[in-house]
């Protein structure tokens, strides 16, 4: 539908269809009643009603990361808005393309303090890729085909489209997805070929070589992560990953050293910081992966390929800076290398290699399973075992131990079916954003594993999982304590639990039951095998309280400002055979 008069309203519900938008998050209010009206005269977009605005965007972040399209969510001026910043923040920092539509007082009101009135536009300036605010109706229906294009293209992210109550009245003319005009913003997807041959080169004479990848691999789509697993079978280099990167080359692939970061591998971090060449591939070198920054990685030519110039430089100093989409850049990284022969130095990489399994000896993740309180590793290592067969997983997560746990014992070997909150380490995202890879993926397994204390802070998400029979499984790990916080205040603050624990939890079991869903309790490990099977055999939504053990650590851990080869191990990890083989281990 092309060069039609229509409602403002009803341009929004076209320009979503013509989109191919076919699920919408969102809450009414007064300001967006009449979009809400034209959804209630169609049957093409499927509207979720949310319990929370944080919920819609958690669900839109959810729907997008699992699917691959951007997610939408539709809210109301005021406290609609701002109720939505923390969703928008959040998928800026992880790179996660969302459309919010939000409503706003009528134009000629704007700055007059009207009710549920707020500088939407100003507010989330800051937690979007880009805003707008449509004073027009004529422009409205070209505003939205712009913003999904630059929420899709170049570095995805949030946009924000604030749309005021007499623009969704007023008529105009509607202009379909063709006949916009988004050459204003064409990022850049062809790397450098004379940086890329550099690199090439880098590769064939490395003898400690290192892939560490992003999050921007996934976002690339299917086909970076197939050519990023054909060139590290090819040539035969260690890889790591971020947490956000998880999935993109496969957990049992033959050159696969685990996550790296603060609390990563052992293994991750020493190849980190003992290599000589290290090739960022959609990664930004965050905090939680560099530690000190003048003490990362010393001896490393490093590379960095990532789509937003921005990130180039901005962190660490890079040798050879590529800017470009992750796919292209590793298509003509291929093709380059293969075409100078497809060399490496044999010799140095099976040194490598060795050195690296003599880090692996240590085993950073060893744990014992012992008496009658359950280890949150245990629990963790059973769901995955319990889980890892089943054809159709998404695991999502809330924030704080049981996330690391997540990351460091479940298993990920095809993309887009881990989410989690990374860059802004949202406590209460897991919840809302499982409903959105549930609602694009009905038939899955979709499970969040969860702290307590993250998951109560979008608990009422449980009126949307009952209403749409949403068969997500909320596995909570519940030590009764804000664990992150409560071990670095063991660990950094003298043992001063402040404000750390909660005196008031909820009976989890009776919760679910409040809801219309089914609730779970585990306090003993010889019964966890059988309350995971319950609680995956059940068909509907499911909160399984497992009760853990309250003061346990998550180790491996860089402490906060110290530098790759400075960890803290385990009690039952090889500290010694780590002191011997040259990472420096604080115990």
């Amino acid at each position: 539908m092309s060069e039609e008069q229509m409602t403002g309203a009803k341009m929004v519900v076209e320009a979503l269809r013509d989109q191919g938008v076919d699920v919408v998050f969102g809450y009414p209010g007064g300001a967006v009643l009449p979009i809400y009206d034209e959804i209630f005269q169609q049957n093409r977009i499927r509207h979720i009603l949310v319990r929370h605005e944080q919920g819609a965007v958690h669900a839109a972040e959810g729907y997008a990361r699992s699917t691959g399209k951007p997610g939408v969510v539709l809210v109301t001026s005021g406290p609609g808005a701002t109720n939505a910043v923390t969703g928008l923040t959040d998928a800026l920092m992880d790179s996660i393309p969302i459309v919010v539509l939000t409503g706003q007082v009528p134009t000629f009101m704007i700055g007059t303090d009207g009710f549920q009135e707020a500088d939407t536009v100003g507010i989330t300036r800051p937690c979007t890729k880009h805003n707008w605010l449509v004073r027009e109706t004529d422009v409205l229906a070209g505003t939205i085909h712009e913003a999904f294009h630059v929420a899709t293209h170049g570095r995805p992210g949030p946009v924000l489209v604030d749309i005021p109550k007499d623009v969704q009245f007023a008529n105009g003319t509607y202009v379909g997805p063709k006949d916009v005009k988004t050459t204003h913003y064409t990022p850049k997807v062809k790397g450098d070929i004379e940086l890329v041959t550099a690199l090439a080169e880098a590769m064939e004479t490395a003898k400690r070589p290192v892939f560490y990848t992003g999050g921007g691999v996934i976002n690339s789509g299917n086909k970076a992560s197939a050519l990023l697993r054909q060139l590290v079978d090819m040539t035969g280099f260690p890889i790591t990953s971020t947490l956000m990167g998880l999935g993109a080359y496969p957990s049992n692939g033959k050159n696969w050293l685990g996550m790296l970061g603060m609390h990563g591998l052992y293994e991750a971090n020493l190849a980190m910081h003992d290599c000589d060449l290290m090739i960022n591939v959609g990664a930004r070198f965050d905090d939680r992966i560099t530690g000190r920054i003048q003490d990362f990685s010393p001896g490393s030519v490093k590379a960095h390929i990532d789509i937003d110039p921005s990130s180039i430089n901005k962190v660490i100093h890079v040798e050879l800076p590529i800017i470009g989409d992750v796919a292209h850049v590793l298509e003509d990284l291929l093709k380059v290398w293969k075409t100078r022969g497809a060399k490496t130095d044999g010799a140095a990489l099976k040194a490598w290699w060795n050195q690296i399994e003599d880090w692996r000896s240590v085993d950073c993740l060893k744990f014992k399973q012992i008496g009658k309180t359950i280890k949150p590793q245990h629990a963790i290592a059973r769901l995955e075992a319990l889980t890892r067969d089943h054809p159709d997983r998404y695991i999502c997560t809330e924030v704080g131990q049981h996330q690391m746990w997540a990351a460091q014992y479940m298993h990920f070997n095809d993309p887009n079916r881990w989410m989690t909150s990374g860059g802004l380490g949202t406590m209460g995202y897991g919840f809302p954003a499982s409903i959105g890879v549930q609602m694009a993926h009905p038939d899955a397994l979709v499970i969040n594993v969860a702290g307590e204390a993250s998951w109560l802070m979008n608990m009422q998400e449980m009126g949307t999982a009952a209403q749409y029979r949403l068969p997500v499984k909320q596995f909570i790990l519940n030590n009764e304590r804000l664990g992150m916080v409560r071990q670095w205040q063991e660990l950094l603050h003298g043992e001063r639990y402040s404000h750390s624990w909660s005196e008031a939890l909820p009976d989890f079991v009776k919760l679910a039951e409040a809801f219309g869903a089914k609730g779970i309790y585990c306090d003993n490990p010889d019964d966890l095998d059988e309350a995971i099977k319950e609680m995956l055999a059940y068909d509907g939504p499911v909160i399984m309280d497992c009760l853990v053990e309250k003061h346990e650590n998550c180790f491996p851990m860089i402490p906060s400002g110290e530098p790759h080869n400075k960890m803290i191990l385990g009690e039952n990890a090889d500290t010694q055979s780590a002191i011997k083989e040259g990472g420096a281990v604080l115990v």
